[in-house]
């Protein structure tokens, strides 16, 4: 009897000890033949993330579900408005292929509900809280967690918005912390004039919102000033996709964004030393982040008391509530506008103008215009029904018409603000007409003496220009043979004969190379300034498109790190352009010369990249013009006596203007290895384009390798690939130039290979804007996102079965335009 009582203790013992092993640890996939019940598990392979069954706080209701660590910290429910009220449960994979949940009368109550798909499949828990289902076959992803939010926002997942459906993917709260059904908040992203913002929405009310991302930051969130800031990305997919998502930190062991009951967006970070997930960011710090509290035309200032003020030459609509700290009325003008007089046939000399907000979180309902400051400011002038605008260069300019709603003061970061007032709110109106006139007269007596001085230099370099007494400028229209279009008085138009004497007739002695448009000669002007002569060939296929492309980008822009066109000349079927002079010719003809490389140290290559980035910084969003160069490579980075890089070659530049932000051509032009995929491939480019020509530059730099010297490499087909594999496998050194490996600067050429693998990433959306990469560059703190898997890496392989001569058919209809058949 005793032996027999043992046996059936242990026998008890072992099932329950079976039973308790099977809970605790967890299995980690379910099928249709191995499914879980309440209240097993399945468990992320770093045992982070559980998901199964479990109780909110207070409720005794059962909900499938993923959390992290502890079940106090649930970041998705599954059949959050279908709780089970029992412990009966089961997740399985149905007989469509289908994961479901079942309550104990093997009732459905949540579905994947994926249709038209095979049945063989299974569903597996990965690392960061991804549940996914796969197909057995092929290993597809058919559905996954991730891209269906609930409450919070994990690393990798997307607020979207698709453009053609209108169709949104968003956060929505709990009803209450121990009742997961959906709640009356939500949050989700919405572009409006083509400025992204975030909102958190109270039904269909706004009730905060992010203020408009600019590449890197939201610009309404003040403690969101460095770039990459917490991983967040966002913008244009290129597959009909608006997306906002962040990528996790290396750093961070646990990050999400949870929308609470009570519609706040909070950052929630895991605190190594005080063991416990801490709230680093809430989205209603004061009452000021309620969206319009201070309704329109205020100002809301948690700093001040009351909190909500008019804006200068403002006044409270209805004072008595505005008394009683009921603000949501707003404010109106004390005086009309003089467009507005003007319209009503009444005359004035006076002027409407702008005063400035500075720090601000700035209005709703922007609308944005890609041009410079000044054509901003003249743009809403001219429109009578602007009442602001504000200029950044991640966004370019915004404008309001109508109501300024949701205006916040911030404690840092922001933007300026400039809303529209009569001209007696200038300030001006307060001096006596006395000191007005004095002020007049002054300035008038300046602006005359500088106009005479400015004709007097004019006159005087015409004449020392020209000795014959003939200003070249007067012939301009007989020189060009009728392109007016361009601004002659800006560029110098020089004589075939002139170009002839300072080359010696164009000797071999003189010639310093030659591209797809044609031989470069150095020469020297009777003044002793030194020039380079671009003259096109006649055996060349680029002509007067790309001539005149080059004439009228170069002539507008000036900036230390773009080559500067002096002049230009056609004379017959002659068509040359003359440039400042650089000694030291390109980059290639350094960093691929084992002879020349040694002359650039890493503190030389660093500052060649710091300049070509703000040169592109340049064209992308500082100059009159943007523009998109297309054609960024080594050999179009010049070098001066300082070895200072300077961009060239803008034959294949693209202006863009308006609101336009990307374009489609089926012409091709560029440099095999240096074009991104979605212009190689589908000829969409944007300056998504030059970034990714960009990246590939800074790793030839950094590894003093060609792109196109790994053809014949079949384990890494591109430099591309090959830093890829030693990024993953953690072989830095064996990426680095050996010229300039020295510890010290170690930190900083690793920081260099991660910022290029992150502008060449396969997704124009994922890669960084040059405002965020020169952040990247000259600030050690911003944040660097891991980069994704580079373009090309796999599709080479089929492009390499040609041989590259052959590939570069597919790519380009000007194949003229690549100086070399292969990428240098």
């Amino acid at each position: 009897m005793g032996f027999s009582s043992c046996s059936n203790l242990f026998f008890v013992l072992f099932i329950l000890f079976s039973y308790l092993l099977r809970v605790s640890i967890g299995i980690d996939t379910i099928t249709s033949s191995q499914f879980i019940k309440d209240p097993e598990t399945l468990l992320s392979k770093d045992g982070s993330y559980a998901f199964g069954f479990f109780s909110p706080e207070n409720s005794t209701n059962r909900y499938v579900g993923i959390w992290w660590n502890s079940r106090s910290t649930v970041v998705w429910v599954a059949n959050r408005n279908q709780p089970l009220n029992d412990s009966n449960g089961i997740v399985t994979i149905s007989e469509d292929g289908n994961i479901e949940v079942l309550n104990g009368q093997k009732r459905v109550i949540w579905s994947s509900n994926v249709s038209n798909i095979a049945t063989n499949t299974s569903s597996q828990f990965s690392d960061y809280g991804n549940l996914v289902l796969l197909e057995n076959a092929t290993g597809n992803v058919l559905w996954q967690s991730i891209q269906q939010p609930t409450d919070t926002l994990l690393s990798g997942m997307k607020l979207s918005i698709n453009k053609r459906t209108g169709e949104k993917s968003k956060l929505t709260s709990w009803k209450s912390p121990s009742d997961p059904s959906v709640g009356i908040f939500s949050s989700s992203s919405v572009e409006r004039g083509n400025i992204l913002e975030v909102f958190i929405w109270n039904e269909t009310r706004p009730y905060w919102r992010s203020g408009p991302w600019n590449g890197g930051v939201f610009t309404g969130i003040d403690t969101m000033t460095t770039a990459y800031f917490n991983g967040f990305q966002g913008g244009d997919d290129g597959q009909g996709n608006i997306n906002i998502y962040f990528t996790m930190p290396n750093n961070e062991v646990f990050l999400i964004y949870n929308l609470n009951s009570q519609g706040k967006l909070e950052e929630m970070r895991w605190n190594d030393e005080k063991k416990e997930v801490e709230v680093k960011f809430t989205s209603q710090k004061s009452e000021c982040d309620v969206y319009g509290i201070c309704g329109a035309f205020a100002i809301c200032n948690s700093l001040s008391t009351p909190i909500c003020s008019c804006l200068k030459g403002f006044d409270p609509i209805n004072i008595q509530e505005w008394n009683r700290n009921n603000w949501t009325s707003g404010c109106v003008r004390r005086r009309s506008l003089q467009c507005e007089r003007v319209n009503n046939k009444t005359t004035s000399t006076k002027e409407d103008g702008f005063l400035k907000l500075q720090m601000v979180k700035v209005p709703d309902f922007a609308e944005g215009v890609a041009v410079t400051p000044d054509i901003c400011r003249s743009l809403c002038l001219e429109n009578c029904s602007c009442t602001a605008y504000s200029n950044d260069a991640g966004i370019g300019c915004m404008s309001w018409t109508g109501n300024l709603l949701d205006i916040q003061q911030l404690e840092s970061g922001g933007l300026d603000l400039y809303f529209r007032v009569p001209e007696t709110e200038l300030g001006m109106h307060a001096l006596d007409k006395g000191t007005k006139k004095t002020i007049i007269i002054t300035i008038i007596v300046i602006l005359g003496t500088l106009l005479i001085v400015i004709c007097g230099y004019i006159m005087w370099r015409r004449i020392s220009k020209n000795s014959d007494g003939k200003s070249e400028e007067n012939n301009s229209d007989d020189a060009i043979g009728g392109f007016s279009q361009v601004k002659l008085q800006e560029l110098l138009v020089f004589d075939f004969g002139k170009l002839a004497t300072a080359t010696n007739n164009f000797h071999l002695s003189n010639k310093l190379g030659e591209g797809g448009f044609g031989p470069v000669y150095k020469g020297k002007l009777q003044d002793g300034q030194e020039i380079a002569v671009k003259r096109l060939s006649r055996a060349s296929g680029q002509g007067l498109e790309e001539f005149m492309n080059e004439v009228v980008v170069l002539c507008k822009l000036q900036h230390r790190n773009l080559v500067r066109l002096l002049g230009c000349c056609t004379d017959g079927d002659e068509k040359m352009l003359m440039y400042e002079y650089m000694p030291n010719k390109s980059l290639d003809a350094f960093i691929f010369d084992p002879s020349k490389s040694k002359l650039l140290d890493w503190r030389t290559r660093y500052n060649i990249i710091e300049g070509i980035a703000r040169g592109l910084l340049y064209l992308h969003r500082d100059s009159r013009l943007r523009i998109i160069h297309r054609d960024l490579k080594t050999s179009n980075i010049l070098l001066d006596e300082e070895l200072n890089p300077k961009i060239s070659d803008f034959g294949m530049a693209r202006i863009f203007g308006g609101r336009e932000n990307q374009a489609n051509t089926t012409r091709v032009v560029g440099t095999y290895g240096y074009m991104s995929p979605e212009y190689a491939m589908r000829g969409l480019f944007s300056e998504k384009s030059d970034v990714f020509s960009f990246g590939v530059l800074i790793l030839e730099i950094v590894s003093g390798r060609r792109n196109s010297s790994f053809y014949d490499n079949e384990h890494a087909p591109s430099l591309l690939g090959f830093v890829w594999i030693q990024w993953r496998e953690e072989n830095m050194l064996s990426l680095i130039d050996p010229e300039i490996y020295d510890h010290s600067h170690h930190t900083n050429i690793l920081r260099c290979i991660h910022i290029g693998l992150l502008c060449v990433q396969e997704s124009a959306v994922d890669r960084p804007t040059m405002a965020t990469v020169i952040s990247m560059l000259i600030s050690e703190d911003a944040f660097l996102p891991p980069p994704s898997q580079p373009a090309f890496i796999l599709r080479q392989n089929t492009l390499n079965s040609t041989q590259p001569e052959e590939n570069q058919g597919v790519f380009s209809s000007n194949t003229v335009s690549i100086t070399d058949m292969c990428g240098r």
